[in-house]
């Protein structure tokens, strides 16, 4: 009888054990974001950030990295992003407390290693603001997935850039994108709460990296 008793409680728990693993190997159904296929390391690279340090590969190693682009004059999409950033980073960081965010100037000739920390700090002095000069920057750029181009020829040029995040691992690799979704009335965003729910799935899913 014990005998039978131990097989069925081994059962069980192997049972478990079986269910348990295979949720972790099933991609988790995502609400804003998907993941990449095959996480990739980004290329080497090297940035400056807002207090004139070196930002680069290392830096990402056992970090959630939360990356964005834009520039310190965008008139709406980049402030509009810092804030809900700003807002949704103490539940991001109750998930998992190795999450940084990067906002990455696609604008280096005037977004000078001053202005980016003014501005940054003005929205979360624990955020980083980094970049460099384009033949550098637009290959790391592209690695990440996004875009940007100059739009006009005066001082007063616009720089359209790419408005989704790109989540890089603990180990340095491209791991998911979140995407932007229209909302009547609304430009294209990220909700906070998707992006949340999303980023908690994301670590359940993947919690060795």
């Amino acid at each position: 009888m014990k005998k039978l008793l131990l097989l069925a409680m081994l059962m069980v728990t192997l049972g478990v054990w079986f269910a348990t693993e295979a949720a972790k190997q099933t991609p988790p159904t995502l609400a804003t974001s998907y993941l990449f296929d095959t996480p990739r390391t980004l290329a080497p690279f090297s940035m400056t950030d807002q207090y004139g340090n070196a930002f680069t590969n290392q830096q990402l190693l056992n970090h959630w990295t939360l990356f964005f682009i834009g520039f310190t004059s965008c008139p709406d999409v980049c402030p509009t992003t810092l804030n809900k950033l700003n807002a949704a980073y103490p539940a991001l960081q109750q998930i998992d407390p190795r999450i940084q965010v990067v906002f990455v100037s696609a604008d280096p000739a005037r977004d000078t290693q001053t202005k980016r920390l003014d501005y940054i700090n003005f929205f979360n002095k624990d955020f980083k603001a980094v970049t460099a000069q384009h033949p550098s920057l637009f290959p790391f750029s592209r690695d990440l997935g996004f875009t940007y181009a100059m739009v006009g020829d005066d001082e007063n040029y616009q720089v359209d850039h790419s408005a989704s995040y790109v989540l890089v691992s603990p180990k340095g690799e491209k791991y998911a994108v979140f995407k932007t979704q229209m909302t009547p009335g609304n430009p294209p965003q990220i909700i906070n709460s998707q992006l949340i729910a999303d980023f908690q799935k994301i670590t359940h899913f993947h919690p060795e990296a």
